[in-house]
Protein backbone atom coordinates (compact mmCIF):
# COMPACT_ATOMS: atom_id res chain seq x y z
CA UNK A 1 0.00 0.00 0.00
CA UNK A 2 1.34 3.13 -0.78
CA UNK A 3 0.87 5.48 2.20
CA UNK A 4 2.57 8.60 0.31
CA UNK A 5 0.25 11.80 0.58
CA UNK A 6 -0.79 13.04 -2.14
CA UNK A 7 -1.76 16.39 -0.66
CA UNK A 8 -0.09 18.83 1.44
CA UNK A 9 -3.09 21.08 3.38
CA UNK A 10 -4.48 19.37 6.57
CA UNK A 11 -8.73 19.43 7.07
CA UNK A 12 -10.37 22.51 6.47
CA UNK A 13 -12.62 23.90 9.70
CA UNK A 14 -16.26 24.46 9.14
CA UNK A 15 -19.66 22.63 9.31
CA UNK A 16 -20.29 19.54 7.90
CA UNK A 17 -23.23 17.03 7.27
CA UNK A 18 -22.67 14.08 9.60
CA UNK A 19 -26.36 12.01 9.02
CA UNK A 20 -29.63 12.72 7.72
CA UNK A 21 -31.72 14.03 10.14
CA UNK A 22 -34.77 11.45 9.81
CA UNK A 23 -32.02 8.64 9.85
CA UNK A 24 -30.86 9.50 13.73
CA UNK A 25 -34.36 8.61 15.57
CA UNK A 26 -34.64 8.48 19.53
CA UNK A 27 -32.57 6.65 21.29
CA UNK A 28 -30.39 5.81 18.42
CA UNK A 29 -26.75 5.53 18.75
CA UNK A 30 -24.35 5.36 15.51
CA UNK A 31 -20.86 4.95 15.56
CA UNK A 32 -19.03 7.41 12.94
CA UNK A 33 -15.64 8.78 11.94
CA UNK A 34 -14.97 12.01 10.55
CA UNK A 35 -11.44 14.47 10.71
CA UNK A 36 -10.00 11.31 10.95
CA UNK A 37 -11.38 10.40 14.62
CA UNK A 38 -13.80 8.31 16.05
CA UNK A 39 -17.21 9.83 17.49
CA UNK A 40 -20.47 8.89 18.58
CA UNK A 41 -23.66 10.18 17.14
CA UNK A 42 -26.88 9.97 19.22
CA UNK A 43 -30.09 11.22 19.87
CA UNK A 44 -31.27 11.37 23.12
CA UNK A 45 -34.72 10.31 24.03
CA UNK A 46 -36.08 13.94 24.33
CA UNK A 47 -34.65 14.34 20.85
CA UNK A 48 -31.22 16.31 21.12
CA UNK A 49 -28.89 15.12 19.05
CA UNK A 50 -25.44 14.96 20.27
CA UNK A 51 -21.50 13.99 18.40
CA UNK A 52 -19.00 13.25 21.29
CA UNK A 53 -15.76 11.96 21.11
CA UNK A 54 -15.73 8.19 21.08
CA UNK A 55 -13.80 6.97 23.62
CA UNK A 56 -15.02 6.95 27.61
CA UNK A 57 -12.48 8.39 29.77
CA UNK A 58 -12.93 5.81 32.62
CA UNK A 59 -11.42 2.84 30.98
CA UNK A 60 -11.63 3.63 27.23
CA UNK A 61 -14.41 1.81 25.94
CA UNK A 62 -16.37 2.85 22.79
CA UNK A 63 -19.63 4.36 23.40
CA UNK A 64 -20.55 3.82 19.75
CA UNK A 65 -20.16 0.06 19.97
CA UNK A 66 -22.68 -1.07 22.25
CA UNK A 67 -23.27 2.40 23.46
CA UNK A 68 -26.87 2.85 24.81
CA UNK A 69 -29.11 6.06 25.18
CA UNK A 70 -30.62 5.95 28.37
CA UNK A 71 -33.00 9.09 28.61
CA UNK A 72 -30.74 11.91 28.20
CA UNK A 73 -27.24 10.20 28.87
CA UNK A 74 -25.46 7.87 26.42
CA UNK A 75 -24.35 4.78 28.74
CA UNK A 76 -21.21 3.17 28.18
CA UNK A 77 -20.92 -0.48 27.40
CA UNK A 78 -18.43 -1.25 29.78
CA UNK A 79 -18.99 0.06 33.04
CA UNK A 80 -22.68 2.02 32.54
CA UNK A 81 -21.34 5.15 32.99
CA UNK A 82 -23.65 7.68 31.84
CA UNK A 83 -22.39 10.99 30.04
CA UNK A 84 -24.83 13.87 29.06
CA UNK A 85 -24.94 15.20 25.92
CA UNK A 86 -22.47 18.32 26.54
CA UNK A 87 -20.00 15.19 27.23
CA UNK A 88 -20.36 15.87 31.26
CA UNK A 89 -20.70 12.70 33.48
CA UNK A 90 -24.45 12.28 34.44
CA UNK A 91 -24.38 9.09 36.54
CA UNK A 92 -22.09 6.15 37.71
CA UNK A 93 -24.75 3.80 38.97
CA UNK A 94 -22.70 1.45 40.72
CA UNK A 95 -20.73 4.82 42.48
CA UNK A 96 -21.53 6.09 45.87
CA UNK A 97 -20.08 9.23 45.09
CA UNK A 98 -19.09 10.82 42.12
CA UNK A 99 -15.27 12.05 42.53
CA UNK A 100 -14.33 15.27 41.31
CA UNK A 101 -12.29 14.35 38.79
CA UNK A 102 -14.85 12.43 37.05
CA UNK A 103 -17.23 16.06 37.36
CA UNK A 104 -14.00 17.71 36.32
CA UNK A 105 -13.99 15.57 33.12
CA UNK A 106 -15.85 16.67 30.27
CA UNK A 107 -15.83 14.07 26.81
CA UNK A 108 -15.39 16.51 24.03
CA UNK A 109 -18.29 17.51 22.06
CA UNK A 110 -18.49 18.72 18.20
CA UNK A 111 -21.38 22.05 17.67
CA UNK A 112 -23.92 20.39 16.19
CA UNK A 113 -27.15 21.50 14.82
CA UNK A 114 -30.38 20.46 12.65
CA UNK A 115 -31.05 22.47 9.42
CA UNK A 116 -32.35 21.78 6.02
CA UNK A 117 -33.54 18.04 7.23
CA UNK A 118 -29.77 17.42 8.13
CA UNK A 119 -27.20 17.41 11.07
CA UNK A 120 -24.10 19.75 10.91
CA UNK A 121 -21.15 19.36 13.13
CA UNK A 122 -18.21 21.59 13.37
CA UNK A 123 -14.96 21.17 13.26
CA UNK A 124 -12.06 22.78 14.46
CA UNK A 125 -8.43 21.38 14.56
CA UNK A 126 -8.02 23.44 17.85
CA UNK A 127 -11.95 23.05 19.06
CA UNK A 128 -12.68 26.39 18.53
CA UNK A 129 -16.60 27.55 18.12
CA UNK A 130 -18.07 28.26 15.12
CA UNK A 131 -16.80 31.03 13.65
CA UNK A 132 -20.54 31.29 11.13
CA UNK A 133 -23.93 30.20 10.54
CA UNK A 134 -25.23 27.09 9.08
CA UNK A 135 -27.29 28.51 5.53
CA UNK A 136 -30.71 27.55 5.35
CA UNK A 137 -32.16 26.71 2.38
CA UNK A 138 -36.07 27.78 2.00
CA UNK A 139 -37.30 25.43 -0.96
CA UNK A 140 -36.99 22.51 1.69
CA UNK A 141 -39.68 23.89 3.63
CA UNK A 142 -41.42 25.46 0.53
CA UNK A 143 -44.90 23.39 -0.05
CA UNK A 144 -44.34 24.39 -3.68
CA UNK A 145 -41.05 21.89 -3.60
CA UNK A 146 -40.99 18.07 -3.28
CA UNK A 147 -41.00 16.92 0.63
CA UNK A 148 -38.12 14.34 0.84
CA UNK A 149 -34.27 14.35 -0.91
CA UNK A 150 -33.45 11.53 -3.38
CA UNK A 151 -30.22 10.88 -1.86
CA UNK A 152 -27.23 9.48 -2.80
CA UNK A 153 -23.52 8.95 -1.18
CA UNK A 154 -19.96 8.77 -2.73
CA UNK A 155 -16.69 7.59 -1.08
CA UNK A 156 -13.95 9.00 -2.34
CA UNK A 157 -10.42 9.52 -1.79
CA UNK A 158 -9.53 12.87 -2.05
CA UNK A 159 -8.60 15.83 -0.34
CA UNK A 160 -12.34 18.08 0.19
CA UNK A 161 -10.17 21.45 -1.41
CA UNK A 162 -9.37 19.76 -4.81
CA UNK A 163 -12.63 18.14 -5.02
CA UNK A 164 -14.00 21.72 -4.64
CA UNK A 165 -11.66 23.32 -7.19
CA UNK A 166 -13.56 21.63 -9.74
CA UNK A 167 -16.30 23.98 -9.76
CA UNK A 168 -13.61 26.77 -11.53
CA UNK A 169 -11.56 24.20 -13.60
CA UNK A 170 -14.02 25.66 -16.56
CA UNK A 171 -11.83 23.33 -19.11
CA UNK A 172 -12.85 20.12 -17.40
CA UNK A 173 -16.62 20.20 -18.32
CA UNK A 174 -15.44 19.88 -22.24
CA UNK A 175 -12.72 17.42 -21.87
CA UNK A 176 -13.84 15.21 -18.65
CA UNK A 177 -18.13 15.52 -19.25
CA UNK A 178 -18.24 16.15 -22.84
CA UNK A 179 -19.76 19.58 -22.79
CA UNK A 180 -20.37 21.09 -25.67
CA UNK A 181 -18.84 24.52 -25.19
CA UNK A 182 -16.71 26.31 -22.55
CA UNK A 183 -18.49 27.04 -19.90
CA UNK A 184 -18.83 30.76 -18.86
CA UNK A 185 -19.91 30.90 -15.58
CA UNK A 186 -19.32 34.48 -12.75
CA UNK A 187 -17.72 33.87 -9.34
CA UNK A 188 -17.42 36.03 -6.46
CA UNK A 189 -16.06 36.11 -2.71
CA UNK A 190 -17.70 37.43 0.48
CA UNK A 191 -16.24 36.05 3.69
CA UNK A 192 -16.62 32.16 3.68
CA UNK A 193 -19.07 32.07 1.11
CA UNK A 194 -18.19 31.22 -2.61
CA UNK A 195 -21.42 32.47 -5.46
CA UNK A 196 -21.76 31.52 -8.82
CA UNK A 197 -24.02 31.91 -11.83
CA UNK A 198 -24.14 30.32 -15.39
CA UNK A 199 -26.31 30.64 -18.25
CA UNK A 200 -26.62 27.18 -19.68
CA UNK A 201 -28.10 25.17 -22.62
CA UNK A 202 -29.55 21.89 -21.13
CA UNK A 203 -30.10 18.83 -23.40
CA UNK A 204 -33.38 17.34 -22.81
CA UNK A 205 -35.35 14.77 -24.39
CA UNK A 206 -37.32 17.56 -25.61
CA UNK A 207 -33.93 19.36 -27.63
CA UNK A 208 -32.27 21.92 -25.75
CA UNK A 209 -33.38 24.12 -23.31
CA UNK A 210 -31.85 27.70 -22.20
CA UNK A 211 -31.39 27.36 -18.33
CA UNK A 212 -29.55 28.86 -15.19
CA UNK A 213 -27.23 27.18 -12.65
CA UNK A 214 -26.40 29.02 -9.75
CA UNK A 215 -25.22 28.26 -6.22
CA UNK A 216 -23.18 28.81 -3.21
CA UNK A 217 -20.79 27.09 -1.11
CA UNK A 218 -20.82 28.37 2.45
CA UNK A 219 -17.44 27.28 3.78
CA UNK A 220 -15.89 24.18 2.72
CA UNK A 221 -18.27 21.49 3.23
CA UNK A 222 -21.96 22.68 2.84
CA UNK A 223 -22.55 23.88 -1.02
CA UNK A 224 -26.07 24.53 -2.98
CA UNK A 225 -26.61 24.15 -6.82
CA UNK A 226 -29.58 25.52 -8.58
CA UNK A 227 -30.81 24.45 -11.42
CA UNK A 228 -33.57 26.46 -13.33
CA UNK A 229 -35.38 25.83 -16.64
CA UNK A 230 -37.73 23.42 -17.94
CA UNK A 231 -37.81 21.27 -14.22
CA UNK A 232 -36.37 23.44 -11.15
CA UNK A 233 -33.64 21.51 -9.23
CA UNK A 234 -32.03 22.25 -6.02
CA UNK A 235 -28.86 19.88 -5.23
CA UNK A 236 -27.19 19.81 -1.68
CA UNK A 237 -23.89 18.85 -1.88
CA UNK A 238 -21.78 18.39 0.92
CA UNK A 239 -18.97 16.44 1.13
CA UNK A 240 -17.41 15.79 4.22
CA UNK A 241 -13.52 14.63 5.54
CA UNK A 242 -13.30 11.43 6.91
CA UNK A 243 -9.86 10.86 6.66
CA UNK A 244 -7.10 14.04 5.34
CA UNK A 245 -7.31 12.51 2.14
CA UNK A 246 -11.03 10.73 2.21
CA UNK A 247 -14.25 11.94 2.00
CA UNK A 248 -17.96 11.33 2.34
CA UNK A 249 -19.97 13.53 -0.55
CA UNK A 250 -23.87 13.26 0.21
CA UNK A 251 -26.07 14.46 -2.99
CA UNK A 252 -29.46 15.67 -1.50
CA UNK A 253 -31.98 16.33 -4.66
CA UNK A 254 -34.84 18.50 -4.65
CA UNK A 255 -37.21 19.12 -7.46
CA UNK A 256 -40.20 21.85 -7.86
CA UNK A 257 -43.62 20.57 -7.90
CA UNK A 258 -45.34 20.38 -11.30
CA UNK A 259 -49.45 20.68 -11.41
CA UNK A 260 -48.71 19.94 -7.37
CA UNK A 261 -47.15 16.70 -7.90
CA UNK A 262 -43.19 16.03 -7.70
CA UNK A 263 -41.92 14.77 -11.07
CA UNK A 264 -41.01 11.70 -12.07
CA UNK A 265 -38.92 10.29 -14.73
CA UNK A 266 -38.57 12.61 -17.68
CA UNK A 267 -36.42 15.94 -17.66
CA UNK A 268 -36.40 15.60 -13.83
CA UNK A 269 -34.59 12.26 -13.63
CA UNK A 270 -32.24 13.47 -16.60
CA UNK A 271 -30.90 15.90 -14.49
CA UNK A 272 -29.81 14.26 -11.81
CA UNK A 273 -28.78 11.28 -13.88
CA UNK A 274 -26.21 13.89 -15.70
CA UNK A 275 -25.02 15.11 -12.53
CA UNK A 276 -24.38 11.97 -11.06
CA UNK A 277 -22.70 10.68 -14.10
CA UNK A 278 -20.85 13.86 -14.10
CA UNK A 279 -19.40 12.81 -10.55
CA UNK A 280 -18.45 9.10 -11.75
CA UNK A 281 -16.70 10.62 -14.41
CA UNK A 282 -14.79 12.84 -12.18
CA UNK A 283 -13.79 10.17 -9.20
CA UNK A 284 -11.16 8.28 -11.23
CA UNK A 285 -9.45 11.75 -11.75
CA UNK A 286 -9.21 12.52 -8.35
CA UNK A 287 -8.80 9.05 -6.61
CA UNK A 288 -5.26 8.73 -8.82
CA UNK A 289 -3.84 12.41 -9.07
CA UNK A 290 -1.81 14.03 -7.16
CA UNK A 291 -2.27 18.08 -5.88
CA UNK A 292 -0.73 20.48 -7.93
CA UNK A 293 1.13 23.48 -5.69
CA UNK A 294 2.43 24.97 -7.89
CA UNK A 295 0.73 24.54 -11.72
CA UNK A 296 1.27 25.51 -15.04
CA UNK A 297 -2.02 27.14 -16.61
CA UNK A 298 -2.75 29.29 -19.28
CA UNK A 299 -5.69 31.92 -19.96
CA UNK A 300 -8.88 29.57 -19.65
CA UNK A 301 -8.41 27.13 -17.09
CA UNK A 302 -10.26 29.54 -14.82
CA UNK A 303 -10.18 31.25 -11.70
CA UNK A 304 -7.94 28.77 -9.65
CA UNK A 305 -5.72 31.51 -7.70
CA UNK A 306 -8.81 33.02 -6.26
CA UNK A 307 -10.55 29.85 -5.13
CA UNK A 308 -7.14 28.76 -3.60
CA UNK A 309 -6.60 32.20 -2.15
CA UNK A 310 -10.41 31.68 -0.47
CA UNK A 311 -10.08 28.43 0.26
CA UNK A 312 -7.05 29.09 2.10
CA UNK A 313 -8.80 31.13 4.70
CA UNK A 314 -10.52 27.72 6.30
CA UNK A 315 -7.00 26.53 7.41
CA UNK A 316 -4.91 27.32 10.62
CA UNK A 317 -1.79 26.46 9.61
CA UNK A 318 -1.41 25.74 6.33
CA UNK A 319 -0.66 28.14 3.94
CA UNK A 320 -0.67 28.42 0.55
CA UNK A 321 0.71 31.86 -0.40
CA UNK A 322 3.80 30.58 -2.20
CA UNK A 323 1.72 28.68 -4.49
CA UNK A 324 -0.38 31.35 -5.21
CA UNK A 325 2.06 33.57 -5.73
CA UNK A 326 3.47 31.14 -7.98
CA UNK A 327 0.27 31.81 -10.34
CA UNK A 328 1.71 33.82 -12.84
CA UNK A 329 -2.10 34.35 -14.92
CA UNK A 330 -4.29 37.57 -13.61
CA UNK A 331 -7.35 35.45 -12.44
Amino acid sequence: MNNKKRYPMPIPFGWYVVDYAADLKPGEVKSVRYFGQDQVLFRTTNGEVSMLDAYCPHLGAHLGHGGLVNGECIECPFHAWRWKADGKIGEIPYAKNIPQKAKDTQIFKYPTLERNNLIYAWYHPNGDQPHYDVETYPEISDPEWGDEFEKYEYEIKCHIQDMAENAVDAAHFMYVHGVVSYPEFEVRYDKQKRFFSQQANMETPRGVVKGKISGASNGPGDNFTKFEGICDTLLLGSTTPTENEEVITRFSFLQKKVNGEVPTGGVGAAIIADINKQVKEDIPVWENKKYASKPVLCDSDGPIAKFRKHFATFYTEYNEADAIEALKIDQ
